[in-house]
């Protein structure tokens, strides 16, 4: 299924997410189930597919990390289920300092400067990822949505990583 089709956009890692939310409304209401109490069985149960299709694709494309795979899902890579790593040596040695500098926290004595510190380098790095992830997304060159797919990669362990500074972070404030 194409959800870009589904909420009439174009196929773009750039989307108005107000007027996704918008047509989000729209669609659920033309599916709501209030809609087909009177409806044969068969129509009942298109209408609950239809409102879990479109319920799937609001979430794919408002979320960046899954509305660029699922850009690439229509360029032919797939990356769900996938045991690809990163290869970019430079990302390999900034996630060790990351994860040293996670682990530093519970040690420190200004914990929150480290956290602060921490949540900024992440922000940063997915910023400038994710430009360049919408411009290779837009190519119509192969080579880029490969280099893309390892964007994607990136994003998704930035997005493991922000989880466990979030961790670790509730930990030393249910410690105090």
């Amino acid at each position: 299924m194409n959800y870009f089709e589904l909420f009439s956009f174009p196929p773009s890692f750039d989307v108005d997410t107000a007027l996704l939310a918008h047509r989000y409304r729209d669609l659920q209401k033309a599916v709501h189930p209030d809609k087909f109490a009177h409806a044969t069985e068969q129509d009942k149960r298109l209408a609950v597919q239809s409102a879990a299709q479109i319920n799937d694709g609001f979430q794919t494309l408002k979320n960046p990390v899954l509305r660029a795979e699922h850009l690439l899902a229509l360029k032919g890579i797939t990356l769900s289920h996938e045991s690809t790593t990163v290869k970019d040596t430079s990302f390999l040695m900034q996630q060790m300092q990351w994860r040293e500098s996670l682990e530093d926290i519970t040690h420190s004595h200004v914990p929150d400067d480290l956290i602060n510190e921490l949540n900024q380098s992440f922000t940063d790095y997915s910023h400038s990822i994710t430009a360049e992830l919408a411009i290779l997304l837009d190519s119509e060159v192969q080579l880029d949505w490969e280099r893309a797919a390892d964007h994607v990669r990136k994003l998704k362990f930035m997005v493991k990583l922000q989880d466990e500074l979030i961790k670790v972070e509730d930990a030393l404030f249910d410690n105090d």
